[in-house]
């Protein structure tokens, strides 16, 4: 960038280079002439320097940004683009702000804090959630959204490329892009692919991840994940593909490094008792994970690691089994490395002792031999086309072989784990698009650089290429979107270097030659590269080696060094140890090591077998070396197939910087930052944004902002766009420094900063005329005042004089007096003091001439005793001397003896004697093992023999069965035989009373049970009175304090606690309801989806908002409302196949309690037709009984409703079934069989048979009872009306009475003949049932006696603190269980309880009119005996009772009329809430006439029609507002005239009148409530969704205050802007204009005053939080003048509250953030006192959102000043004693609970009529 000569001036600020900060700030202090060599500047610290300045060695100095400009959000939106300025405003960001995140224009460059910072959480994802990339501050979410949003909108596959130096971040950047997609694009159904996509990062990072020097956390592999989505943009599944994996790390670490993270997890966790199989210790103990010194990272737990390990891959369906045995594979790894490998003498050749315990483990824990191993290790094969060769290895070949083989097995597990991880997030749907994120490493350079940094340097100049093309390209695309004429722009393009590495006789390609070549070497290849590549420009030699190369990259030179280039690239491991792995005994082992080539792999979504086959013998296969592909040609195919991926998507970049080496937190080395920003291509998009027109302003913005610069007469020009035109054309002369647009003004580099100097130049002369006019005012008043100060002050003085002099003349006389006694006293006092000090030094002087003359003798005495303690010494030392050498002699002639002997043995050792005695042993060992061989054999034949004998005897007693079952078909056909069948029907007798004597005992044990629960029910009972006391106590208590006048504040404080507990239950609750009405919402889509799917093929997915909702059991549970009888299910299931069907033993228990209660409604049946039948024998002795024939009828009746009550639940019971049959076809056609399922779903399915089949036996029994009672009640009717002369004529024919009576008794006999064998059979398959459940009991109990043996082991295996929570979880689970069926006992004891008091009701009733109607009789026949005619009573004209009725057949007529069809706009005109009332005048006509099953119909149907009509129309507001108010209305209805004295109080005598008589209907008020609390919170989300797009732009963004305008700060342009330069803004009128139609349409409707409050205190907490989440994250908003409209629009909105009379809704209190946000940003920021006033104004606000406002808080001019890092740690330190919930952005799914407070009707139920409009012509008003 070529700097003009003439903005170098007086003032303006520059740049200089600096070798400790890298650039430094300066001001030039002397106008620059141009051609002068020198350049005056003043440094910071006030110091002088002479630049110099030449053009050659030094140019001119880079200019500074205004100050307006420093800490931009986007670095392209800097006027002056160099690197200066660049890494200026990342240091400002990053150290005032504490902002992690800036753009670069479609780079996000991310510095790592190395700290945790809460800018992740949900509520930060919701708030950049739709948002877009230009309206936010800069975040990976807002990358992560833009992506999403252009794959939506373009329909194109993305890429987010993640990079940088280890360190710098790339892979959290990656997990939390990863996060944000899981969020947003949650999965459509149950399968929570997101979850497992999150999951595979912990698995990741434990085997791919290590401690270097620069990251305790740097991944050692680079990964590109694919996350699919479906056309509704959900993710269903995902991919990852992993390049270079560091596999040398396995063997070796630097200093201060560790191995991957997983070999210190177990290592951790070697004292766990399902890891003692491992046999590992501490990492320490290990070569491989101890060479780095250091085994441990500060602050990191690696056993709690290896558990997070486990439980991810659990979650990715990894077996306990499988997990176990990669476990099993590190740990052999690390046994490996143990190895001791000893070298022969000959130096050439080396073994392994056989007892190395390391080996021992390794061979056992991969299933390997371990003299093979042993052999192998040590040896190698050599084969040629003659013959093949073994050959020793020296101890460094073997060492450097076992290495090579630890780093394949790590390898080849690395690889396994990967394809594991793709398959569980593989997916068999279509895959619409994908956002794929590229976590790789970044240019490397050490002070040793080898294979791994060539290839990681490698690919990072391909992606450089692709990022320079891409850049290139968006910039041309946006001068042509903006109709700009196009410049050619010269940019850096890397393919020659490229080249130099990957073209034909590359650098690649003469590895690759040189590993072919048999005695290929280092030295040779280095050669080869020198001859060959010296003349390119990107290529050099070292001057001082002969064994490395330099490349000269796009970032910076880096030196390899060849040494180890061609081990690495062959990665050569000899195939006779991978042959040995390959015939492992553990199945995972030998599959790591198979061969890809020798089949087709399987496809990901196919079934995995649980055998392998593989062949007997291994097959001798040839050397396969020269066919193998070497590292350096897959990596450069993997990084091709990369490059084309990325190529086919539109890329996202993310730029991740270290800001330092210490891993200090908020720490900036400038110099490590350049490093970082020059390789990671940030500044060469500075530099092709720099060439071009880097700024660019929408017109709107440079009109705001330069408006000052315009002539009076400019601005009356209405269009802008001309305005600016004129204006650029008048100050800039040169038109190339800037182009219009058709949005934009594009401007050259510098030009900005040109206008901004012009705009300062403008402030400062009017602010100098200011200065000049207010400094002649402040100098006149200030001589004026000075003028009438001096002559008061010399009238003063004079006399001020004059008194002083006379005091002066008294104090000279006083001072001579005083003079004259002072002297004598200080004369006198001098000689006291030297008489005192000659008689001091006397005394000490003799003293010391005494003490010296003491220690003489002392020391005499002391030499004494010394001299006779060395002289003891030197005796007692020459002693010992002689005494040692004694006994050296004698060690020495007994070593010699030991020797003697030792040869001796020695000898004798290798003698045959000796192994003859050694192999005595052997030899009894294996004839031992024989004779136990043998023994095995003959028991085995015998088990053989008697098996066939029993399977013979059981074939024979079957044929017998078999041929006994023919004669006893062929008895039952033979009518003659009667005798066998009496014997026949005398056993079937006694199998029936056996069956009634176990039914009994059942009854017994079943009536036992019954009266525990009973009492445990009478417990509870005393328990809830004992409560309803403790109660009453606590409210007289209450009453009592609340009359003392001394706790009336501790009351009230209880008041309003218990008011927060109320409010908190209740919104507790509404959650639930909520989750509730959901779910009911996602049954309701799985059934119509099921519905659809059976015409519309394809496959069909749920919204994304219903992706996690699911039951903590893996299997979807079954209701009782879907369980039915037709074994059609049962066969269905056993086709679909065992894993497939869903299990919910619950739903059998309660059919099996359905049984019993249908058993006992069975018995009950049966005694009633017992007793008939005794009074149909009793009817013919005495007819005129007429009591017997009222209890008769009564029993009659009874029985016929019995009956129907059976039928309507079995025809229930079939329908549910039914639909518990598609269910589960349905739900087993989308998830995938398991063996595991195996025993619970024959347990499920034999408990579903038994059930179907007590069923179908008590529909037959109620069948029979039915056809009993028919036929016995038609013979008492005809003998009823027998004659007397019918008698006589039966005496006169005798004959033709024989044969009828004969006929009628064999028709009698048949009928009880086919009776008997009914219930025979009945109790056949009774009997055969209880057995069938005392098995399936058996089986039950068997497996709990399991599971309990399972626990008890688990028990012996958990730790103390393990096993108490485990215990304390078990017991509460067990407590729920018991509460639960306590609880469903209770209900069946109410409902009981209620229908008895229903029957009592009718039955008093009915006493009643028959007791009135006998004593009227009894009056009228004493009174007027005498009166025989007849009397004709006149009727009274009825009144209208305000019910209406109707036919049930026009039920469904009304609802439609009502609910479905209705419309709120035919009735506006009418009763408010007109269907609520007419709904219930219709009930209370059931109600009147007694019908339940009317009222239940009624209500139900009313109920799920509302639901039907809100699900139509869920987004309309005043559909959802008409219905809530309706709802309510019906509850309130409900409530006012139950008759419940509680709800009666504000009624009047005829609304008592109109109560209801007969039901109790509180379930069904609970049932409405809950309703209406779910049409609340749909109201609430509809109103919220209609809001959402208008608060940003009304409560920040538009400007409806005068005077207060936006300065210029401009928007970042994004991918969604619209040709108007942004989005359409909405204004503060419109956002009130919507809360008055809401307010509104609430009022048309009927809504109560009190729902309407609350709804509209919800909606301003959502204006509140949408405000300020905003405010937080955006940087443009945060300024002084958007606080002051911020503050005029809450006074807006709170002055429509009064309008509204909605003081008292709680609204103003939710928006009180936003009003101390706005007071905020309107404080001064400078002093102390300021902060504490912040501190005391801002008691809503959070600590962290007050730092965060004040760290966005941006000057819009230079008048204004920053806000200092020191006052906002003022801040801090003041707020740190505050206790609150340090969260920074507000939760905006937060709801209040509702409260539907009882406001009874006054209107009367008799005054309603119904408009003929609403075609309720049927219903008759009663």
């Amino acid at each position: 960038m070529k700097a003009e000569p003439e903005l170098y001036v007086k003032y303006t600020r520059v740049w200089i280079p600096d070798p400790e900060e890298v650039w430094k700030p300066a001001e030039i202090i002397r106008d620059y002439k141009e051609g002068e060599s020198v350049l005056h500047l003043k440094l910071e610290d006030e110091s002088t320097l002479e630049y110099p300045i030449g053009p050659k060695v030094n140019p001119l100095p880079f200019l500074r940004n205004p100050d307006i400009l420093v800490g931009e959000n986007d670095l392209t939106a800097l006027s002056y683009l160099h690197e200066p300025a660049v890494l200026h405003n990342l240091r400002v960001r990053f150290l005032e702000s504490n902002h992690i995140y800036t753009y670069c224009g479609i780079v996000l460059v991310a510095i790592n804090p190395y700290e945790q910072l809460q800018i992740y959480g949900e509520e930060v994802i919701n708030a950049y959630s739709g948002q877009n990339m230009g309206d936010m501050d800069p975040h990976i979410f807002a990358v992560a959204e833009e992506a999403y949003k252009q794959m939506a909108r373009d329909e194109k596959n993305q890429s987010i490329i993640v990079s940088g130096e280890s360190g710098a971040g790339k892979t959290v950047s990656a997990k939390y892009a990863m996060r944000y997609f899981a969020t947003v694009g949650g999965s459509a159904n149950d399968t929570n692919v997101e979850e497992k996509v999150l999951a595979s990062s912990p698995i990741m990072e434990a085997i791919g991840n290590a401690k270097t020097t620069r990251n305790d956390n740097s991944s050692r592999f680079g990964k590109y994940i694919q996350i699919g989505f479906d056309r509704r943009y959900h993710i269903i599944g995902a991919n990852m593909r992993t390049y270079l994996l560091e596999k040398s790390r396995v063997v070796f670490q630097a200093e201060d490094e560790r191995n991957y993270h997983i070999f210190y997890q177990l290592c951790a966790s070697a004292c766990l008792p399902e890891f003692k199989d491992l046999a590992l210790t501490s990492a320490e103990d290990f070569t491989y994970t101890s060479l780095g010194e250091n085994i441990f990272i500060e602050g990191v737990n690696d056993a709690e690691d290896l558990e997070k390990t486990k439980e991810a891959l659990s979650l990715l369906g990894v077996k306990e089994s499988h997990q176990m045995s990669i476990f099993k594979i590190i740990a052999s790894i690390l046994h490996l490395g143990n190895v001791d490998i000893v070298s022969e003498r000959d130096g050439e050749s080396c073994h392994i002792s056989r007892n190395d315990p390391h080996l021992q483990h390794f061979c056992q824990l991969l299933g390997v031999e371990l003299e093979q191993m042993e052999h192998w290790l040590c040896h190698r094969k050599l084969v040629t086309t003659a013959e093949t060769y073994v050959k020793n290895m020296s101890r460094a070949q073997a060492a450097n072989a076992r290495d090579a083989l630890a780093k394949h097995i790590y390898a080849r597990l690395f690889d396994w784990i990967v394809e594991h991880i793709n398959k569980a997030l593989y997916t068999s749907s279509k895959q619409h698009s994908f956002i794929g994120v590229l976590d790789i490493y970044g240019f490397e350079t050490f002070e040793i650089n080898s294979f791994e940094q060539f290839c990681i340097n490698y690919a990072n100049e391909k992606l450089q290429q692709q990022f320079n093309s891409h850049v290139f390209k968006l910039e041309q695309e946006e001068y042509m979107k903006e109709q700009i004429p196009w410049t050619l722009i010269d940019f850096y393009d890397n393919q020659p270097c490229i080249d130099l590495i990957e073209a034909k006789l590359g650098i690649l390609d003469l590895l690759d030659e040189e590993c072919k070549v048999p005695k290929g070497t280092d030295q040779n290849w280095a050669q080869k590269l020198y001859s060959q590549h010296l003349s390119s420009q990107h290529f050099e030699k070292p001057r001082m080696s002969n064994s490395s190369f330099i490349v000269v990259h796009f970032a910076d030179k880096v030196e390899y060094q060849c040494v180890g280039f061609l081990e690495k690239n062959r990665d050569t491991v000899y195939e006779e140890q991978i042959n040995i792995l390959k015939a492992s005994q553990f199945q995972l082992v030998a599959d790591l090591f198979q061969d890809g080539k020798d089949g087709p792999a399987p496809p990901p979504s196919g079934k995995s077998s649980r055998i392998n086959v593989r062949p007997a013998k291994p097959i001798i296969k040839g050397h396969n070396r020269e066919h193998r592909k070497t590292v350096g040609h897959q990596f450069r195919n993997s990084l091709h197939l990369l490059m084309e991926t990325l190529n086919a998507t539109t890329p996202h970049y993310v730029r991740c910087i270290k800001p330092n080496d210490d891993k200090e937190a908020f720490m900036f080395d400038s110099r490590r930052a350049v490093q970082q920003l020059r390789a990671c291509g940030v500044l060469e998009t500075i530099r092709i944004s720099a060439a071009g027109y880097p700024s660019r302003w929408t017109y709107s913005d440079f009109y705001n902002r330069y408006r000052v610069l315009m002539k009076k007469k400019d601005t009356t020009i209405g269009d802008k766009k001309q305005v600016c035109r004129n204006l650029l054309e008048s100050l800039i002369k040169d038109p190339d420094k800037f182009q219009f647009g058709k949005t934009k003004i594009f401007f050259r580099a510098g030009q900005v900063a040109y206008l901004e100097k012009l705009r300062a130049d403008k402030f400062r002369f009017a602010c100098i005329k200011i200065q000049k006019t207010v400094r002649g005012w402040l100098q006149r008043t200030r001589y004026l005042k000075i003028r009438k100060s001096a002559i008061t002050l010399q009238r003063y003085g004079r006399g001020y004089l004059a008194r002083r002099y006379a005091e002066y003349l008294r104090l000279t006389r006083a001072a001579l007096i005083c003079q004259k006694q002072y002297r004598m006293v200080r004369v006198r006092r001098a000689y006291l003091t030297v008489r005192q000090a000659v008689i001091t030094i006397q005394a000490f002087t003799r003293g010391m001439f005494t003490r010296r003359l003491y220690q003489e003798f002392l020391l005499h005495h002391k030499a004494i005793i010394i001299q006779r303690t060395v002289r003891g010494w030197l005796e007692r030392k020459k002693f010992l001397r002689a005494r040692n050498a004694a006994i050296v002699i004698q060690c020495a002639y007994r070593r010699v003896l030991a020797k003697r002997q030792f040869k001796q043995l020695k000898i004798e050792a290798r003698s045959a004697e000796r192994l003859k005695k050694l192999n005595i042993g052997m030899e009894n060992k294996i004839v031992q093992l024989q004779r136990k061989m043998d023994d095995q054999t003959k028991e085995y034949k015998t088990q053989n023999e008697q098996l066939s004998v029993t399977n013979i005897a059981l074939g024979t007693e079957v044929n017998k069965l078999q041929k006994e079952l023919e004669t006893l078909r062929s008895r039952q056909g033979d009518n003659t035989q009667l005798t066998s069948l009496q014997e026949e029907l005398e056993k079937l007798r006694a199998a029936l009373q056996e069956a009634h004597a176990q039914r009994k005992k059942l009854e017994e044990e079943h009536s036992s049970e019954k009266l525990e629960l009973e009492q445990r029910v009478e417990e509870l009972e005393k328990e809830n009175s004992m409560l309803k006391a403790e109660k009453e106590e606590m409210n007289q208590r209450i009453r009592h304090s609340q009359g003392s006048k001394g706790q009336e504040g501790t009351v009230s404080q209880k008041e309003v606690r218990l008011q927060t507990e109320l409010d908190e239950e209740r919104l507790r609750y509404q959650n639930l309801l909520k989750e509730f009405s959901r779910l009911e919402q996602r049954y309701d889509n799985l059934q119509e989806e099921i519905a659809y799917s059976k015409f519309a093929p394809g496959h069909r997915r749920n919204p994304s908002n219903q992706s996690s909702i699911g039951s903590e059991s893996p299997f979807p549970s079954i209701t009782m409302s879907e369980v039915g009888d037709t074994e059609d299910t049962i066969q269905q299931i056993e086709e679909m196949g065992l894993g497939n069907a869903a299990m919910d033993l619950s739903v059998f228990m309660k059919l099996q309690k359905r049984v019993r209660e249908l058993e006992q409604e069975r018995k009950r049946l049966q005694t009633n037709l017992e007793k008939m039948e005794e009074l149909s024998k009793r009817k013919p002795i005495d007819p005129k009984s007429s009591t017997s024939e009222e209890d008769t009828n009564a029993d009659l009746a009874y029985n016929s409703l019995k009956r129907q009550e059976l039928e309507s639940e079995n025809k229930k019971l079939k329908n549910d079934l039914n639909e518990l049959r598609k269910a589960l076809a349905d739900r087993a056609s989308e998830s995938c069989s398991s063996n595991e399922l195996q025993d619970s779903y024959n347990l499920l399915l034999s408990q579903l048979k038994a059930a179907n089949e007590e069923l179908d036996v008590r529909k037959e029994e109620v069948l029979m009872l039915k056809t009993q009672i028919v036929s016995t009640t038609k013979p008492t009717e005809d003998t009823n009306h027998i004659d007397s002369n019918d008698v006589t004529d039966w005496a006169n024919n005798k004959k033709p009475i024989d044969k009828e009576e004969a006929l009628q008794a064999y028709q009698g006999l048949s009928e009880s003949k086919r009776l008997l064998e009914a219930q025979l059979q009945s109790q056949s398959r009774k009997h055969q049932d209880e057995l069938e459940a005392l098995h399936t009991q058996i089986e039950v109990l068997k497996e709990d006696l399991e599971k309990k043996q399972e626990m008890l082991n688990h028990f012996s295996t958990l730790s103390p603190e393990a096993l108490v929570e485990f215990s304390v979880q078990q017991e509460i689970t067990r407590l729920t269980n018991e509460n639960l069926d306590l609880k469903e006992i209770m209900e069946k004891l109410e409902k009981n309880e209620r229908k008895l008091k229903k029957q009592l009701r009718i039955y008093i009733k009915k006493v009643q009119e028959l007791e009135v109607a006998q004593a009227a009789a009894m009056q009228a026949n004493r009174a007027r005996p005498e009166l025989t005619r007849q009397v004709t009573v006149q009727r009274k004209e009825k009144d209208f009772e305000g019910m209406f009725e109707y036919y049930k057949e026009d039920e469904a007529l009304l609802i439609k009329a009502l609910v479905t069809d209705m419309k709120p706009h035919v009735v506006s005109a009418t009763v408010p809430c007109l269907p609520a009332y007419i709904l219930f005048m219709c009930i209370r006509h059931a109600d009147y006439i007694n019908d339940d099953q009317k009222v239940h119909s009624l209500l139900t149907s009313s109920i799920n029609a509302v639901k039907k009509v809100l699900k139509k129309n869920n987004d309309d507001f005043e559909m959802t507002s008409f219905w809530l108010a309706n709802t309510s209305r019906l509850l309130h209805c409900l409530k006012q005239y139950s008759g419940d004295e509680a709800f009666m109080t504000q009624n009047t005598a005829k609304q008592n009148e109109h109560c209801l008589k007969n039901f109790d209907l509180a379930e069904y008020r609970q049932v409405l409530s809950d309703l209406s609390i779910q049409i609340y919170q749909q109201l609430i989300k509809i109103a919220e969704a209609i809001l959402q797009p208008m608060i940003v732009s009304a409560m920040l963004e538009s400007g409806s205050l005068t005077g207060v305008k936006p300065m210029g700060y401009r928007h970042r342009s994004s991918s969604m802007d619209c040709e108007t330069g942004g989005p359409g803004g909405y204004t503060l009128e419109a956002l009130i204009r919507q809360l008055s139609q809401f307010y509104t349409i609430m009022g048309e409707h009927g809504l109560d005053p009190e729902i309407g409050q609350q709804v509209i205190r919800q909606l301003f907490y959502s204006i509140n939080a949408v405000t300020l989440n905003n405010l937080l994250l955006r940087k443009d908003v945060c300024s002084w003048s958007t606080g002051m409209q911020l503050r005029y629009n809450i006074s807006q909105m709170e002055e429509w509250l009064r309008d509204k009379n909605l003081n008292q809704s709680g609204a103003v209190a939710t928006i009180e953030p936003l009003i101390q946000a706005a007071q905020l940003l309107q404080l001064r920021k400078k002093t102390s006192q300021d902060a504490e006033a912040i501190c005391n104004t801002c008691s809503v606000l959070s600590t962290q959102q007050i730092v965060k406002i004040l760290n966005l808080y941006t000057p819009l001019n230079e008048f204004e000043e920053r806000v200092t890092v020191s006052f906002i740690r003022d801040i801090q330190n003041r707020l740190q004693g505050r206790i609150e919930n340090n969260q920074l952005l507000v939760d905006t799914k937060h709801t209040f609970p509702v409260l539907f407070p009882y406001t009874p009707s006054a209107l009367s139920l008799e005054t309603i009529h119904i408009p003929a409009s609403l075609n309720l012509d049927f219903l008759i008003r009663v």
